[in-house]
């Protein structure tokens, strides 16, 4: 089997798991405890919190552990306009956020908050002059994904920095779910980003483990209520060997971003070349200026459940978009804000790279879609 799905999620690296098996085994006491196997064990946690605080320049206080993407998203989503009315009850993202973010701002919608939410060009990338536009006094949060899950839009995050720090109050969340360890996402003082949020499964790190982490103490209240463990912020005993799995995920990543990089761009660049021989059968979402990890395209006529399924009985895996929504039947929110030609919008396959792939992957694929090509399509240029 050929893996290219690995913006769904990706296989854990060897170390990482190793690492979740020896701390369950030996620092399995909880962090919370006063014994000296419960200090043992919170000695063990406040390291991983460092590690990772370290890499994003902040302070270990402001980095905390989660279940995933969806909770972290979601925890920035409600708990900084909840805990800032004083200030506004107004919030911009953009029309191709994840759904952990679409769906939260939608509640907030429901509960009397306003939501602007900013159009992408063909590119999927957003319009600062709009971005500036719509700011205002009474604007609590600006959500704004570093990298696009579906079709791989970078978005000028420091241009966006710069704009809501000069000209609101407003706390400014990065979705790094998709970028962190592929491209440089850190706490850079008024020029960046006031909140991040990582999903561990994405960079070859266990399921169920995720983190936000701040620049600065903020004003935030939570989204669970217990026993105040996480700084009273996130209730719940923590799981160490989660937490302590995914700083070593962090930290592989971290170390192997440039090489990585590199490798993704050869690849990327060969498949856009290779896709365009098929002419005007083949629509490009991702462009050369997009992360270099995930490439998107359509095929004209065809439904992307057909061309996945042809691929997967020539052993290579692929998706329709992103995961969290590839079974709904309906056209995706991010394909529907490209303004696509209607022809199109039904055979977007999304192919993404990890760190277990290799050249040779990228061969058979080019082989096999050839063959799917030839049997749903006829030749390249019909």
């Amino acid at each position: 089997m050929i893996y290219l799905d690995n913006s769904a999620t990706t296989k854990p690296h060897k170390e990482v798991l190793n690492t979740f098996i020896q701390v369950n085994e030996s620092f399995y006491a909880n962090p919370s405890s006063i014994h000296e196997a419960g200090v043992e064990a919170n000695t063990l946690l406040d390291r991983a919190r460092g590690q990772i605080a370290d890499l994003l320049h902040t302070k270990g206080q402001f980095v905390l552990f989660t279940a995933g993407g969806t909770e972290s998203n979601n925890f920035a989503i409600f708990g900084i306009p909840k805990a800032n009315t004083h200030k506004g009850k107004h919030i911009i993202t953009t029309e191709i956020e994840h759904p952990s973010i679409i769906e939260a701002v939608k509640s907030l919608q429901n509960e009397g908050y306003e939501v602007d939410f900013l159009k992408v060009d063909e590119n999927g990338v957003i319009s600062l002059q709009e971005l500036r536009a719509k700011i205002r006094k009474e604007t609590v949060l600006v959500s704004i994904m570093h990298v696009n899950n579906e079709m791989g839009a970078i978005q000028p995050i420091e241009e966006a920095a710069k704009i809501i720090h000069e000209n609101s109050r407003a706390a400014f969340h990065v979705d790094a779910v998709q970028s962190f360890g592929k491209l440089p996402i850190f706490f850079n003082g008024e020029a960046g980003p006031d909140i991040i949020t990582i999903s561990g499964h994405k960079i070859h790190g266990i399921k169920g483990s995720g983190i936000i982490a701040f620049r600065k103490k903020m004003n935030i209240i939570p989204l669970f209520f217990g026993g105040g463990q996480e700084q009273g912020l996130r209730s719940g005993t923590v799981a160490v060997p989660l937490a302590v799995a995914t700083a070593k995920a962090a930290r592989i990543a971290n170390d192997n971003m440039e090489q990585s990089a590199q490798k993704y761009r050869k690849w990327h660049n060969d498949l856009l070349e290779f896709l365009a021989e098929f002419g005007e059968n083949i629509h490009l979402l991702s462009k050369n200026t997009g992360a270099a990890h995930i490439l998107s395209f359509s095929v004209k006529d065809l439904k992307g459940e057909i061309l996945i399924n042809a691929l997967q009985k020539r052993g290579i895996i692929v998706s329709t978009s992103s995961a969290c929504s590839s079974k709904q039947k309906k056209t995706s929110h991010v394909v529907e804000a490209l303004n696509i030609l209607s022809n199109f919008k039904k055979g977007v396959i999304r192919l993404s790279f990890g760190s277990f792939n290799t050249d040779e992957d990228i061969l058979e694929f080019k082989k096999a879609f050839t063959d799917v090509m030839k049997e749903l399509k006829g030749d390249k240029n019909q």
